[in-house]
């Protein structure tokens, strides 16, 4: 079925490169930004100026250029992954850049895409295969989500639909579902039977109003669409030939959409199941949501433009044997799911709140729970390594399809400080004998943030060491840049917010130390550009991890990394998909 799916032994082999290129390089990734001036960074770890790490960076189309930089003595020796291996200083920036890219991801060569798995799931890779609409207009999901959250929810919902569709289940459990979207678009759009579980009751009632609203539009836009339809076929000329579809023949009749609105529609006015199409995280690990101007105007007012036609169809006249058939199927599918929909009152989506683990009894949370699909999109932290052990051991859970992000949130079972209970990272029995530790400024190495709003808090650690013996607080700075003038402003602001005497210090102490480390502002960025590259290696490896914990099971027929999502629109893109059975 999937030729392109790895046997665990590879997996632990790609594991093994990345571990090897990691017991290199980690060491840059965990170091802390705010301790750079403080423990001399730079001198420590790089051997080259920062302009030719710059340069280096900027210029990829120019592979053949040697390096500006040519290290002397000792440094001349043998490299690996362009650090010395006497000095394990960064010697060769080329080096480093090419060996990050082949340990990435994409370099492994791991993952299946989107459409490879789809045709896996569809057997013969034939769009009559594909999951059924259960709506004769296409929810367009660009009007009430942002173009990020819309390409994410259209990309995976398809997934997510075939998978129960290959799987023989009705139902979906959405953990971590947030304010609802993909279980909204699960529901209205395949009419699968959603449960939302979030742990923040106010993203669930949220969900409830935002779920209520768009099935309402979503009745009244199909009554228009039919109206619609019904015009036109009356205003065309009598086709010769044309044999008039009666209910209750090729499973045609009525059609029950989102709330059990029913209309009598015939075959020929049915439209094409609607295919979701293969579609900037503003900082790594965060969940960006709609402001409150959007929601307020989703709820509402929606635009007549929310519901789109499909392309009107041919005449049934007009058909071949073969396209005949293929419809009969779709209409029968369509119509089953709508019945089911018809006997659940019409509700498709159920939003929860609860806080849940591996541990969680589904059945107590659900009194109605099938087999079913669990999901996840861009569930933070624990939550995602979770949402793979509840499947694991979960019989009623059919499959999985996991996408995670805020990897800084993740608990390490071996952090050196100590960690409670069962943890996010290593998953696999394969890294946990190993005892691999990543660290949270690693997985910390993605998110993005204002160069200079981190220039000013490494200069302000070096203040605390000189002025005030400090070299960790227990208070924490917070959010000062965002509210400060000028870096005096805001050593005077962080000084109160950590209780710390400020007329120890006068202005033109604070602008001293900023004039002094200004000129090393580079060493900085060229330092914090290169953590940025080694993050897709360190992600690449927990979700291996990840991957590895499913193939190390038993009873699971398929598992894989899939990458779901445009990484442009969408930086968190890979999935974990597994299924535990297969129907023939």
């Amino acid at each position: 079925m999937f030729s392109a799916s790895y046997k665990l032994t590879e997996i632990q082999r790609r594991i093994d490169e990345v571990q090897r290129f990691l017991s290199i390089t980690l060491s840059i990734a965990n170091a802390h930004t705010v301790e750079f001036y403080t423990h001399d960074a730079w001198n420590r770890f790089m051997a080259v100026p920062p302009q030719e790490v710059l340069s280096t960076l900027g210029s990829h189309n120019d592979q053949q250029r040697e390096p500006e930089h040519k290290a002397n003595g000792s440094e001349q020796t043998t490299t690996t992954f362009g650090f010395c291996n006497d000095t394990h200083r960064l010697v060769d920036t080329r080096e480093l850049l090419r060996a990050a890219k082949a340990h990435s991801l994409p370099g492994l060569g791991v993952c299946l895409s989107r459409d490879e798995l789809l045709r896996g799931l569809r057997g013969d890779g034939s769009e009559s295969a594909a999951p059924v609409a259960a709506t004769d207009a296409e929810l367009v999901t660009d009007e009430f989500m942002n173009s990020k959250k819309s390409h994410e929810v259209k990309s995976m919902s398809e997934v997510v639909a075939s998978l129960a569709q290959r799987c023989g289940v009705k139902q979906v459990i959405d953990v971590g579902s947030g304010k609802g979207y993909l279980s909204s678009f699960l529901s209205l759009q395949y009419c699968l039977r959603v449960y939302g579980i979030d742990s923040s009751s106010t993203n669930t009632h949220g969900a409830q109003e935002r779920n209520r609203k768009l099935k309402k539009f979503s009745r009244a836009y199909q009554k228009c669409n039919k109206a619609a339809r019904a015009q036109e076929e009356a205003a065309l000329p009598p086709q010769k030939g044309l044999v008039d579809a009666k209910p209750g023949q090729d499973g045609d009749g009525d059609v029950v959409c989102g709330d059990g609105e029913a209309g009598n529609v015939s075959r020929g006015d049915q439209s094409e199941a609607p295919m979701g199409s293969s579609d900037v995280e503003p900082a790594a690990g965060s969940r960006p949501e709609s402001t409150a101007e959007s929601e307020e105007l989703f709820l509402g007012a929606l635009s007549p433009d929310v519901m789109r036609p499909s392309p009107r169809r041919a005449s049934p006249g007009r058909l071949s044997d073969e396209e005949r058939q293929r419809r009969k199927r779709e209409n029968l599918e369509r119509k089953a799911q709508n019945r089911a929909a018809a006997g659940g009152g019409g509700v498709t989506f159920s939003p929860l709140t609860s806080y849940v683990t591996a541990e969680t009894e589904l059945r107590e949370l659900i009194d109605e729970l099938e087999d079913a699909v669990v999901v996840g999109l861009h569930t933070c932290g624990d939550l995602a390594p979770s949402t793979l052990r509840m499947f694991v051991a979960k019989p009623e859970l059919a499959a999985v399809c996991s996408v995670g992000c805020c990897y800084h949130l993740l608990t390490e079972e071996f952090d050196p400080e100590g960690a409670c209970g069962p943890c996010g990272f290593p998953l696999s029995r394969y890294l946990r004998d190993r005892s691999w530790f990543c660290g949270r400024n690693a997985r910390m190495s993605a998110c993005l943030i204002q160069m200079e709003s981190l220039f000013y808090r490494a200069v302000l650690h070096v203040i605390l060491r000189d002025r005030y013996d400090c070299f960790r607080s227990e208070k924490r700075v917070g959010n000062v840049y965002s509210k400060s003038k000028s870096f005096v402003d805001y050593v005077r602001r962080a000084l109160r917010r950590l209780e710390l005497d400020e007329s120890k210090l006068s202005d033109g102490d604070i602008q001293g130390y900023h004039d002094t480390y200004r000129p090393r502002m580079g060493e900085m960025h060229a330092f914090n550009t290169l953590k940025v590259t080694l993050a897709p290696c360190i992600e690449g490896l927990i979700l291996l991890d990840r991957l590895c914990y499913l193939k190390e099971q038993a009873d699971l027929s398929f598992t894989a990394l899939v990458q779901l999502f445009d990484p442009l629109l969408s930086p968190r893109c890979y999935a974990v998909v597994g299924l535990k059975t297969i129907s023939p």
